[in-house]
Parts: structure tokens; sequence; C-alpha cells
């Protein structure tokens, strides 16, 4: 029997239980999965929201219904649903979360052998049409359920990326799980590491009693803020609830600019990997860039979306990418974005180079200022966007259009760019070490974009 189904977004299937999202839609999900890959084995974990359980249980259903064979991962971050996918050599996962939405939301997040995207053109909506229409094939097996437990591969996994443990420095670090559900991660590293953690919301625990994590709102970083300054922690960590994406604050609690962890990152992978390729987006660009260069490597520019820099990493075989939205990939990863691996190679760069992480994200913000990301709700982007262009008209520039508007001169750049989900630009501006051109740029195209918005 055919069924509307309203829960799939660009990159995954979210929606609010159980309205948009329920036992039942899940179960067709899991049914329409299967008929898509045909798989023989899938990956299934989740996070700690209160529907987690129920959602997992009637989308394996479907999956062992469509004769699949499904390995249950437990509670367990996005990320590990990724190395079950490419660790075990499966022909997909999915990951039962909702990330940093609010608490009465889930969703799911889909991977196909390798743990490739299945995204909005590469599948998702294809899984969405045979959820809505209800028609499976019937199989020659029923599948069956392993519990499956990968924690000490994938412990292993990720201290491999640290070249030389015994060289790390005993700081002490500020840990915010968000009552997400990288406490039990943070547990099984803690001996590994001559760290000293100081946990914050430890506990995974769906009913988020201490706010939903998302450390992008100011609000969701106070905490952190607060515990690095009372401890004299030397720096501190936050995560959002599926821990894709990790958060960190320099020692005096300053919160860090992702634009600045992808280039310290890429120089820490090319120092390990010289001559490598590092793929970043087009909003922030220049410290990417000269990061790479005097590393040895070079910098290459993809359109902004997981589903699009894990495709610009494969096809150049980069060894690392990075958003400043806080998502980090990485090559020996399986192409897939990490949240516990920067950190450990932020840790590892500060102690090889002796300096606080203040003094490395100082240096980097002289050499390259950045407005931040604003915000602007707009009725018609491309009206915006066309005035903005008329206004330099005449002068000379070179235009990027991978995503949005990109725009460079000698001494300062900006881009301007829709939001996928609602009626905003986002601006972000950039200069060649001078903060008061930066700041002067970045008002006069404010008040252009106002004026025409």
């Amino acid at each position: 029997m055919t069924q509307t189904i309203n829960c799939f977004k660009a990159y995954d299937a979210r929606g609010k239980v159980p309205d948009e999202l329920n036992e039942d839609i899940a179960y067709r999900i899991g049914r329409a999965t299967a008929e898509f890959l045909k798989p023989r084995s899938i990956a299934v974990g989740r996070d700690v929201r209160q529907s987690s359980d129920a959602l997992f249980n009637a989308l394996s259903q479907g999956l062992m219904d469509s004769g699949v064979d499904v390995l249950d991962l437990g509670i367990c971050g996005t990320e590990q649903v990724y190395f079950a996918a490419f660790h075990l050599d499966l022909d997909g996962g999915i990951m039962i979360t909702a990330s940093h939405n609010p608490v009465d939301y889930n969703g799911f997040k889909f991977v196909r052998e390798g743990a490739r995207p299945i995204s909005g053109d590469s599948g998702l909506q294809d899984i969405r049409r045979l959820a809505e229409q209800g028609t499976f094939s019937e199989p020659e097996r029923q599948g069956q359920m392993t519990l499956t437990d990968l924690s000490e591969a994938y412990i292993d996994h990720l201290m491999s990326y640290i070249s030389a443990p015994s060289e790390l420095k005993p700081f002490k670090v500020v840990v915010n799980a968000g009552n997400g559900v990288a406490g039990p991660v943070l547990d099984l590293l803690e001996p590994l590491l001559p760290f000293e953690f100081v946990k914050l919301f430890h506990e995974p625990d769906g009913r988020f009693p201490n706010g939903i994590p998302n450390p992008l709102l100011p609000e969701g970083r106070d905490a952190t803020i607060e515990a690095i300054r009372a401890h004299e922690a030397d720096f501190g960590i936050a995560w959002d609830g599926d821990f894709d994406r990790c958060f960190l604050f320099d020692e005096t609690g300053r919160f860090i600019e992702g634009y600045y962890i992808v280039g310290l990152l890429a120089a820490q992978m090319l120092k390990q990997h010289p001559g490598e390729t590092v793929v970043h987006d087009p909003r922030l660009v220049w410290n990417t860039q000269d990061m790479a260069r005097q590393h040895g490597g070079e910098a290459l520019q993809s359109k902004s979306g997981h589903a699009f820099m894990k495709e610009a990493l494969r096809k150049v075989n980069a060894i690392y990418g990075g958003e400043m939205s806080a998502h980090h990939f990485f090559r020996d990863f399986g192409y897939c974005d990490s949240g516990m691996i920067p950190w450990l190679l932020i840790a590892e760069m500060m102690s090889q180079q002796g300096k606080k992480l203040s003094a490395l994200v100082d240096e980097r913000i002289a050499a390259y200022p950045v407005s931040g990301e604003i915000n602007m709700t707009v009725s018609d982007a491309g009206k915006v966007l066309d005035a903005v262009l008329e206004h330099f008209h005449g002068e000379r520039y070179e235009l990027d259009e991978t995503d949005g508007i990109g725009v460079s001169f000698d001494d300062w750049r900006f881009n301007i760019r829709s939001s996928n989900t609602e009626p905003l630009l986002r601006l972000n501006v950039e200069t060649r070490g001078d903060i008061a051109l930066m700041e002067e740029k970045r008002d006069l195209l404010i008040d252009l974009i106002k004026r025409n918005a």
C-alpha cells in the first residue's frame, strides 16, 4: 500500500517521531534499502535517543525480512557504522541518529559498500520511492542478526593516526560528550593516552538533560568554557550527539573556528604524508591552501557537503579533507568523517611543537583573519547575488562558482552561498593579514545584502 514519507532530506532521512518517522516507516525503509542495495549484510548502529531502540528493531526486521543479515553494533557513533562498513567489507551500513536535532527527532544515515554515502543524487530518493510504494520482493531466506563489537579494532584504528604515542604530553583535557554517545569511546581511549580527562555530561542519556548537544550554538559552549577555566585545562573538546563532528577550545576557553582547525589538520596530515593532496570547501580557502603549500602538499577545492567532499577525496585519493563546519574526512577512514581523529591529531601537533593551541591558532588568525559565517535572511537569493556582483563591476577579481559565488581580490575575498534548507545566505570574508580590511569589507557586504534582501 502506497504511503507518503516526508522524512527524506538531501543527505539522510530525519524527522519528528512519530509524525514523520515511526516503526512502520522504519520497517519500510529497511525493506526498501534491501530492495535498492540487494545486500548480503549491513551494519546497523544507533544513538542514545529514546526512540532509537524501537526504530532499530523495526528497521532491522525490515532488513531481515528481505533476507539481509544485520550486524547489530549497539549504541555507537555514526563513524563506528562507517568503520564497520569498510573494515568488515560489508554491503552497507545504517546509523539511527538525529545528531543535534531536538529530542523528539530521529533519523537514518546510509552508506553502501566501502562506506560510500547514499545521498539525494545517489540512491536516497530511490529508497524513499520503494518505501512509499511498499511492494517488496520475496527473499529466498530470512536474514539473521548478530551482536557485533568492533570497539577494539576501532580504537586501534584511531590510535594509528598518532605517529608516536609515547611523545604525547600529559595534557589536561575537558571532554564534553553532551550526553551523546562519545563518552564510551573516550573511556576506551583513556588508558592508552597520557591525558587527564575532565568529563562533562559524559553518560549517554537520550533525554539530553543538559540540552541538545550542538556546540555550534553559542549557548551549547558555556559549560565547556567554564570547565576549561575552572580546571586550568590545556584545551577542550565538545561533540554533537553522534560525534561525527568535534569542536575545539583553547586553554583560555576560546572557541576555535573550524576553518583554522582544517588548516592545522592539513599540516599535520601532510607532515606524516608529504606530497599528498588535501581537500577543502570553498567558503574560506587561503589559510588551508597556504598550510598545504608550506608542508609540500596540494590543496583541492570541493563543493560543500559531505557527499561532495567524500567524492572529491576518492577522485584524487586525498589524504585528508576538511570543512569549516567541523566535518573532517580521512582517506584511511574509508574517506569518511570522524569526530575522534581530529582532536588526537591536534594533541599530537601541540606535543610535537611544544605550543599551546591558542598559539597555533593565533599564528593563522594573524595571517588570515576571517569574519566568521554570517547568516542573513533573504527573499530572493539570486537577486541578491546579482546585486553584489554588480557592485564590484569594473573591478579586477576572480570569480569562483563552485558553491555560491567566491570573489577573490589581491588582498581579500568573500564567499556567499545559499542554505540548502532555509531562505538564508551565508557570508564569509577573509583577508591577507589585515583585520581592519576584513571588518570594512564584511560591513560593506552585510549592507549590500540587507539593501537587496
